[in-house]
């Protein structure tokens, strides 16, 4: 079943989000439909997910890659791409903030921050952020030559002027002067922030989407800051890791 039509896998979506004080509007959340559709039933490259997590990719994965969104509208309203970003901000298509005057559909998108994601792997948690912030140029950074093949279809098909899908490992990347970089599940926090580091600006920020369990003990660094979470019907506790380059 395509999930244009899963009732109850949007139904988490949304609950998800709204708990979290977020609202997409309506054209936003059928592209993060599609690009889950794109995943489940592309198989020219191979099994980009298992069958038990298809069934539930958007609760499970998007909800998951949309965690980081959820921290830049908390956390980050002093960023200004991000000021205007709240919930009845995103039930428009623009916004009265002049970072977010974009026009739909528009190749003149004001990617005024540059945000690369290592290991993008099929794309999570990338291709959602780069649906939900448009006003951001995203990389999508993958060595593996299947992935980059179907990113790179799934890119052109959802339209996704403000991505570009680099096939190389992050450390010959050439990426520099970076405002966010992120992973998911990739290492330990310990081997993923040596490699994003050198690629920061000063200032900027390195996020990862981590088992709570596996970096519990980095709650007593001042220099890391933890949100805990869960995602919808799953028991596990989970961690948005996020360390500044000063």
């Amino acid at each position: 079943m395509s999930y244009r039509n899963n009732i109850e896998q949007q139904n988490l979506l949304n609950q998800f989000l709204k708990e979290n004080g977020v609202e997409l509007p309506g054209e936003t959340l059928g592209k993060l439909y599609d690009y889950a559709d794109l995943v489940v039933e592309t198989k020219q490259f191979g099994n980009l997910i298992s069958a038990k997590d298809s069934e539930k990719f958007l609760s499970r994965h998007i909800a998951d890659s949309l965690v980081a969104y959820v921290y830049i509208v908390r956390e980050c309203k002093e960023i200004p791409a991000f000021a205007g970003m709240t919930s009845h901000v995103q039930k428009t298509t623009t916004s009265a903030h002049p970072y977010l005057k974009a026009t739909e559909g528009s190749d003149l998108i004001p990617h005024t921050y540059k945000w690369a994601d290592m290991g993008a792997g099929a794309g999570c948690p990338v291709f959602p952020l780069a649906i939900v912030i448009p006003q951001v140029q995203f990389y999508a950074v993958e060595p593996r030559n299947m992935r980059v093949q179907f990113m790179q279809m799934a890119k052109e098909k959802l339209g996704l002027k403000n991505l570009t899908v680099v096939g190389k490992r992050f450390e010959t990347s050439g990426l520099t002067d970076l405002d966010f970089i992120s992973c998911r599940a990739l290492s330990t926090f310990e081997n993923d922030w040596e490699r994003a580091r050198p690629a920061l600006k000063k200032g900027g920020k390195f996020l990862t989407l981590k088992s709570y369990n596996n970096v519990a003990q980095l709650e007593s660094d001042p220099a890391i800051i933890l949100h805990k979470y869960t995602l919808p019907n799953e028991e596990q506790v989970y961690a948005l890791v996020t360390r500044g380059n000063e």
